[in-house]
């Protein structure tokens, strides 16, 4: 079929909800590195990698190796067997983890790793209450939706009970109106704020992400992790570190996100990232929690060979290449690049990022800060036009996110800095 045909033919037989980026939609025909061709062949630099997903690069030959041989191996069996794919995976997951976490528990995606993670904590604590930050975002079941704080994703109204949202560090956007250093960091005070006075005062699991994606690459104080830490232990809660987004190096010099802020979680989360793309979720938490659960649970397709396969391929890629190191160099270069960016248009109002997850704030005016959502939507349409993906998110649409492999180069990285350059100044 041709890109027409295929257009019309999504329109026809896939729920409308399943949304496209740009006015015309990108059909994709094939990647290779950080490059994807679409069905008329243009080729296009991907500096998004499929939501943060594909961390190694499309169709990386050293995952494709050995994610085929497993494939004509053994495709599949469930986790009512077991197999070495498997149980080598999670070997290898808690030799990298922080803590004392070690025992993992596999599914197909973040959302399901963060419906296990509750489930295990409500049963380790005989506890029913979360508290989640607003602007975080933890997938699309009934309960992740409820623990997701962005209206527009919580579009069905489906809401699971107990679920309570504390203020969350968002310097730019200070909730409290307040400014860093001197606010002392009033956004985790309202952790224990939220829990004295929305919640009996036991809650189960407080679940954050170190960095919030979908909220825009949000990043907090170097403090506000830690005494985040600190409130939830005082109240005997479990703490949950959402590492969707954030794992597998992707904020550089750490295999996690929460390493960089020194929290050891009792649970976390994994999953984009993990595969490289293969449909892959995680929940790995310490031996105490892990063994609560004494009753029965399977998971069809959880810790699948040829996925599980694909995982530690990844993880191996990475150790082999020196990517932790590699991710925070040359995030530090890219942060650098965008900050010249920022001094050039005034409608970037805020640049901020952690390794290879850098994201723009774009706004109206610099000094109100009114989120510029039809100029985001514009330079959507002006990077595509000069072959650069990115993505968005934020609350208010207004946040460019820009994730590109891991393995991407500078000289990639300043071609990405030339085309976001030309539409910018295409916009004014």
């Amino acid at each position: 079929m041709n890109r027409e045909e295929l257009i019309k033919k999504q329109k026809e037989y896939l729920w409308p909800s399943v949304a496209t980026y740009y006015k015309e939609p990108l059909v994709l025909e094939r990647g290779e590195g950080t490059t994807l061709y679409d069905k008329d062949g243009t080729e296009y630099l991907d500096f998004f990698g499929g939501i943060l997903t594909v961390s190694t690069g499309h169709c990386n030959p050293d995952i494709v190796e050995q994610t085929n041989a497993q494939n004509a191996k053994l495709q599949h069996s469930s986790t009512l067997y077991i197999t070495e794919p498997q149980v080598k995976l999670a070997e290898k997951i808690a030799s990298i983890a922080p803590g004392r976490l070690k025992k993992s528990f596999f599914t197909n995606s973040g959302t399901e790793a963060n419906e296990t993670a509750i489930m295990i904590a409500k049963i380790h604590t005989d506890r029913q209450e979360v508290v989640a930050l607003r602007h975080g975002y933890s997938g699309r079941s009934a309960l992740a939706m409820t623990l997701t704080a962005h209206a527009s994703w919580r579009a069905t109204g489906t809401q699971i009970l107990g679920i309570k949202h504390a203020a969350n560090a968002y310097c730019y956007r200070c909730p409290f109106g307040l400014t860093y250093p001197s606010c002392k960091v009033q956004c985790a005070q309202d952790v224990d704020e939220v829990i004295k006075t929305t919640t009996s005062g036991k809650i189960a699991a407080f679940l954050a992400e170190p960095v919030q994606g979908v909220g825009g690459f949000i990043i907090p104080p170097p403090e506000y992790f830690g005494i985040v830490f600190d409130i939830v232990k005082k109240y005997d809660g479990l703490y949950i570190s959402d590492e969707v987004q954030t794992g597998f190096a992707r904020t550089g010099k750490h295999w996690f996100g929460i390493s960089h802020w020194g929290v050891e979680p009792d649970i976390m989360v994994m999953a984009k990232g993990i595969a490289n793309g293969a449909p892959m979720g995680a929940t790995i938490a310490t031996p105490e929690v892990a063994d609560s659960f004494t009753g029965l649970t399977i998971s069809t397709y959880g810790g699948n060979p040829v996925s599980s396969t694909a995982a530690s391929a990844t993880i191996e890629f990475i150790e082999k290449e020196g990517l932790l190191d590699q991710v925070a160099e040359n995030g530090e270069y890219f942060g650098e690049g965008l900050k010249r960016l920022q001094s050039k248009y005034d409608v970037i109002g805020d640049v901020r990022g952690i390794g290879l997850m850098q994201g723009l704030e774009l706004v109206n005016d610099r000094e109100s800060r009114e989120p510029a959502t039809e100029a985001t939507a514009q330079l959507f349409e002006e990077t595509k036009k000069r072959k650069l993906l990115i993505g968005k998110g934020g609350l208010y649409g207004n946040v460019i996110r820009i994730t590109p492999a891991l393995t991407v180069s500078k000289a990639e990285i300043d071609r990405a800095l030339e085309l976001l350059d030309e539409s910018l100044q295409a916009m004014k």
